[in-house]
């Protein structure tokens, strides 16, 4: 209800990201955030930030023990600062319908333990897989690793810089040593 109560003339986007994007005027930006974190509603700024993690909710099975982890990993990382847009995706089982693999970092549960990928890469003729960074890890090991990565990257990524060409310059193995 309370975006319908701001839309009025504005313009709406719904993003395959699970987002929502609003045009409103500078002067209405602080309320309008402030609406919509009373009503649960969770605001990131737009650029070269972190987007909020995407995820699938088909697999019911799943759903109750993989939820939680995927909402501590959205707190965590949604909104940073980096020097290109990264989309994260998390799937929670291994027919990975929230597209773990064909995103910046991308998260598949398997039973109990989690898989961390990293350079997928959707679109383009260069588009490519993910490759598998860590697996069978458990939650707080998926969060330590997860927050290494952007760390290196917000250290040592050029502006405008994507993952996966970030990932070619500096070399897999090296970034995979460097936050182990």
């Amino acid at each position: 209800m309370v975006i319908a109560n701001r839309i009025g003339d504005v313009e709406l986007e719904l993003t395959t990201f699970q987002q929502i994007y609003l045009e409103v005027s500078e002067d209405e930006v602080d309320e309008t955030i402030q609406e919509f974190q009373a009503a649960g509603l969770k605001c990131y700024p737009v650029g070269n930030v972190v987007k909020s993690l995407r995820t699938c909710n088909f697999c019911k099975g799943e759903l109750e023990e993989g939820m939680p982890v995927a909402k501590e990993i959205n707190e965590r990382t949604a909104g940073k600062e980096v020097p290109f847009t990264v989309k994260m995706a998390y799937t929670g089982c291994p027919v990975g319908c929230g597209e773990p693999l064909v995103n910046d970092i991308g998260i598949m549960k398997i039973r109990d333990k989690y898989n961390l990928y990293i350079g997928g890469k959707s679109k383009g003729k260069d588009a490519e897989a993910g490759t598998l960074l860590f697996e069978n890890l458990e939650p707080e090991a998926l969060y330590l690793y997860i927050d290494r990565f952007l760390a290196k990257y917000q250290e040592l990524g050029r502006k405008r810089e994507g993952v996966a060409k970030f990932i070619k310059r500096i070399g897999f193995d090296e970034i995979k040593q460097s936050i182990k």
